[in-house]
This record gives structure tokens, sequence and C-alpha cells, in this order.
């Protein structure tokens, strides 16, 4: 890669030297560029200092027809001389010509010549003062970031060979990696060895997404420093899976996300988002390095980085090494001892003595909502087998939709003949109390006051248990088994049915906005039925959630839920929308029903 960072000291070296100002003939006048009108879409120029034409257009002007000497822009009249702001910005005005020349070139195929006029462009902004005027300045800095952003994409377009394969990962051994590889082979060897057991379970599915994606197999590797390949790891970013994705980058690859499943844990689901996440990255960064980098800490950090380089071109990772999250510099070369460790096995003492296997399965599409343990029951098989054939069920229960369950392939003929015999089971999401932290109050202490566990409270909250709570935040608390059990009685705790009114009692900790939340309704509306002039509130108020429904209108009929029924089989059952059900009844689609509740149907 043609960089020009000593661009500044050698042009000073060669005035010294010379005892006379260095000379400007490679600037083109404003005029000039003005006059080359065809330039922008000629398909090629050449880049050296010669009067070579383009061999498929003679007519096209030479860069050296573009470029004129210092003698030859003096003008034959008289006429003022430019100051120092209007030459700083002649400049810039030229140098983004030459920006624009450079794009016209690349996307004619043209990269050599591409990377020429860049240079160019990049010479030229040297010419600009550093200490002018801050608008001169800023627009200098707006031209250097889009010099170096041109050139990442030049060069990543350079990184894709005719079939679509992606260069490998350069594997370089530095004092970086060479730290991390004795991190690996010593104090966490075990880890090591652990991660490497669980790898062959899974790599062949990822081995065969990459070769389908083009891209390097050296990749499979990356869930082993991401998560060890726990599909249920989570860090405490709340990164989750295989390969650990936050909430909102899984979302944006189409990973889903509610009360039924999460599908960062999935191992396939979240394989082929990892490659369309690394893919992105690789277009805009081309340097593998450097989009491992991004995969770790955001592209918008690592973009951030390079725009406050000192370097006038991004060259690659290790320019950045320094300026990026410690973790994020420990992230690649960690990654590269992985490779290093994984090549040379015998070397470094590394044996994986029980590696786990991939389990054969089919998969079948079951339109009921049933347990995982009684599937596991009625084919005579652990539950846990099932669970790890299916990750991204959050709580062994299947959603009330359509859903692709995965049966290990010895009992996928039993399967086939007794799901219809398997009881269709429905059980609500499970319901939650509020906690705001107080000062001093540690996880175990509120786990107590509400009778539950510590670890059921750091999954509803997806949280590790050693995680440290800050006063003021809020906490969802279930009760001991998760979710509070109902049977045939409605009302929720400490509210009393007043004929078809619901009254609430407030509680110590309750505000508005919690009782709104726990009955699908809305402070607003609260408000107005408590004529509530604030929403403070005191412990022992009554509050009127729910007034008696009014009567249905012609056509409509009341149903009564029962066991297993959900809002989606209810309307399915009346020929009614969903939407529709939803607001006869008032509720939204996150609100519960429970067996023995009343809704109006048509």
């Amino acid at each position: 890669m043609r960089f020009y960072i000593l661009v500044t000291s050698f042009i000073i070296s060669i005035t010294f030297l010379t005892g006379c100002q260095p000379q400007t003939n490679i600037v083109p006048s404003e005029k000039q560029i003005r006059s080359t009108d065809t330039l922008a879409s000629s398909p090629a120029i050449p880049s050296d200092s010669t009067d070579k034409t383009n061999p498929k257009d003679t007519n096209n002007p030479t860069k050296n027809q573009i470029v004129t000497n210092k003698d030859s822009q003096k003008p034959k009249s008289a006429t003022p001389e430019l100051t120092h702001k209007e030459k700083d910005q002649k400049h810039i005005d030229q140098s983004l010509e030459f920006c624009n020349l450079a794009q016209d070139m690349w996307e004619e195929g043209n990269l050599e010549e591409a990377i020429s006029y860049l240079d160019d462009a990049y010479q030229l902004l040297l010419t600009v003062d550093d200490q002018a005027e801050p608008e001169i300045f800023q627009q200098k800095e707006d031209i250097r970031f889009l010099i170096s952003k041109r050139i990442l994409e030049i060069y990543a377009s350079r990184q894709i060979v005719v079939k679509g394969q992606h260069n490998e990962i350069p594997i370089i051994l530095n004092t970086h990696v060479q730290k991390e590889i004795k991190r690996l082979t010593g104090p966490e060897k075990r880890f090591f060895v652990s991660s490497l057991e669980r790898s062959y379970r899974y790599r062949p599915m990822i081995l065969a997404e990459l070769k389908k994606a083009g891209l390097p197999e050296e990749l499979s590797w990356l869930p082993l420093i991401e998560s060890g390949f726990k599909i249920r790891a989570l860090s405490s970013a709340r990164a989750l899976g295989l390969w650990q994705f936050i909430p909102s980058t899984g979302y944006k690859f189409g990973l889903q996300r509610n009360h039924y499943v999460d599908q960062r844990m999935d191992p396939e689901k979240s394989t082929r988002a990892a490659i369309a996440y690394l893919k992105e990255l690789h277009n805009l960064f081309g340097d593998w390095s450097t989009v491992l980098a991004a995969y770790n800490c955001g592209e918008g950090r690592v973009l951030r980085t390079i725009r406050r380089q000192k370097i006038n071109y991004l060259d690659n990772f290790w320019d950045l090494y320094q300026n990026l999250p410690r973790e994020t510099a420990r992230y690649v070369p960690r990654f590269i001892a992985t490779l290093h460790i994984i090549n040379n096995l015998e070397k470094y003492k590394i044996v994986a003595a029980k590696p786990h296997a991939p389990v054969p399965y089919q998969t079948f599409e079951v339109k009921k909502q049933v347990l995982l343990q009684d599937i596991a029951r009625e084919l005579k098989i652990k539950t846990s087998m099932l669970k790890d054939l299916n990750p991204e069920l959050r709580y062994g229960l299947l959603p009330p939709d359509s859903y692709r369950l995965r049966i290990p392939k010895p009992q996928a003929e039993l399967f086939a003949s007794r799901i219809e015999k398997i009881q269709s089971t429905y059980t609500p999401p499970p319901r939650y109390a509020y906690h705001r932290i107080r000062r001093g109050e540690t996880l175990s202490q509120i786990a107590r006051k509400y009778r539950t566990s510590v670890k059921s409270i750091a999954r509803a909250n997806n949280i590790s248990r050693s995680y440290r709570i800050i006063a003021g935040k809020v906490l969802k608390i279930p009760n001991r088994r998760g979710a509070v059990a109902f049977t045939g009685n409605t009302s929720a705790p400490n509210v009393a049915a007043n004929g078809k009114t619901i009254v609430y009692t407030v509680r110590q900790g309750d505000n508005l906005w919690f009782i709104a939340k726990k009955f699908a309704t809305t402070t607003k509306s609260l408000q107005a039925l408590n004529k509530l002039k604030t929403t403070r509130l005191k412990i022992g108020q009554r509050l009127i959630v729910r007034k008696a429904a009014s009567k249905t209108a012609k056509g409509q009929t009341t149903y009564q839920v029962k066991s297993g029924d959900s809002p989606f089989l209810i309307a399915k059952k009346h020929n009614m929308s969903l939407n529709r059900l939803l607001a006869l009844n008032r509720l939204t689609k996150t609100s519960k029903i429970y067996p023995g509740q009343k809704l109006i149907v048509e």
C-alpha cells in the first residue's frame, strides 16, 4: 500500500538541500481542472509521469495534460496575488476534485489510477497550513478522512477474488501475540482445552456456512475466544450465545428475541447472523484484523479511532492497536494466538481428550404449545438433550405459534407417531415485581426479601450472579418458581374484586408506572379513573385499575379462558384477527390472560 506518511519531511529535506522552494508542478490550477470536463468519465489515466494515453481512447488527456508547472501558472498580465486563505481554499477545492476523479477511476475498475489520484489529493492537502482558520482546517480534516475511507474501500475490493473467496487472515507472530500464547497455554490452558473439546460439536456446521459465504475457515475459531464454544455464555455487557451478540446487533441481523425464544443462543441462526455481520465489516474495512477489532467493540468505535489517527492513511489493525479499548487491543492478538496454537497442538501439548460429537437431528413443524419435559418423557430421553438441540427456547416451552423443533434422529419416528398424544400446555409469561435498588443492598438481600433466589433474579434480568448492582436501577423480581402460579382466580396479589371493578391496594415500593404495567394499562388512564392530579401515591391507598366492562354489543359474546388458551388461539377459534380481539378487551400484545378470565369475542 502506497502511503505518504513522510511526504512532509521529504519535501522539507529537498527544500533544505536545494535552497529553493519545493516544486508545485503536481498542483493543477482551478481553471485547468474545470477545463477537463471529459476527465471524470474517462476509463483510465496512466499513473506515471510520462505522456502515455489511455489505449481505449486516444483523445483522453493524460495526467501531465492536467498538471502544469509553476511557470505556466503565472499570468501574462499582472493580477493581484491570492491571500493565504484563498490559496488554502484553492488547494482544498483541487484536492476534492482529485478525490472525485479517483472515485470515477475506481468505479471503472482502474484501482491503480484511483490510488494515484488519491495520492495527488493528499499531496495538495500537505500545502494547507495546519494553523489555518478553523473553517479551512475542518475542510482539510474532512477530506483527509474521505481519502482514508476511499483507500479502505479500494483495498477492500481487492480482498475479493473472482470466485468471491476472501483472502486468508494473516497469522503473524509479534510480542502481543506471544503474550497471548503464553496465557492460553499457561494459566488459561484448562479453558482452552475444554473450549477445544466443545468446538467439535459446532465447527463442522460453522465451516460449512463459512465455505458457503466465501469467508476464511480460520473464522470458525472465533467462538473459542468469544464464548469458549458455550451456547449460553453471557457477558457482563449482556452479549449472549456462541458469537456473543448484544440484543441490538442480534436484532439488526435477524435474531428474534421474545418471552419464548432468544435466537442468539441458537448455534445455526447465530452463525449465519455472525457471518452476515463479518461480511459487512469486511466490505467496510477490508483488513481482517481490523474487522475482528470492529466485531469486538463496534464499527463506530473503530471508525472514530481511524479519524483521530495522526497517520494519513489507515494501514492495518496494528496502526490502531494503542488507541483501542484494552479488551479489543487484546482481542485480535488473542485470536491470532489461538490460530497459532491450533496449528501446533503437539508443540504446545494441547490434547482434546473428550471431544463433543455433533448430535444428528431431524426437524418437525409443531403447531401447539408443549413443554420439552413432556416430550422427553414421551420419548424416554433426558430433557437436557432436547434443550441442547433447541437452546433458543428460554424456558423449555414451545411458543404458541408454529415452531420448528429439533428431535434426535433415533427418536424421530417415535416423535412423529406420538406428537398428537402429547398434551398441549399453556403457561402465561411470568409476572414480576419491580424493585428499585437502594444504597447498600445486595442481590441476596433482595432475594430474601421477595422469597426468591439470586439465580432467578439474575436470570430474569439477564445478569450474572456476581453482577454489581447499582443504586437507583430497577430489577424485575420473579417469585420462587420464576412465575406466579395461577388457579381459577384471576385477581392479582393484593387486589380485591369489588363487583366487576378491580381495586388495587398500594404497597411499599409501588409507583404509578409499575401498577399500570402490571395491569396492562397506562398511567394517564389510572390518573383519570382515580382523579389523581399528581403521580404521588401513599402506602395503603386504594386505586381503581379497571372499571366494570360495558355490556357487549350486538353480535358479541363472552368467552371464558381455558387452560392452554392464548389470545392467538382464541382469535383463530372465533375467526377474528388478533388485533381485533385485543382491541375489544383493551389488551396489548404483551398482556397476560388466565384460566377463568372472560373475554369479549365476535
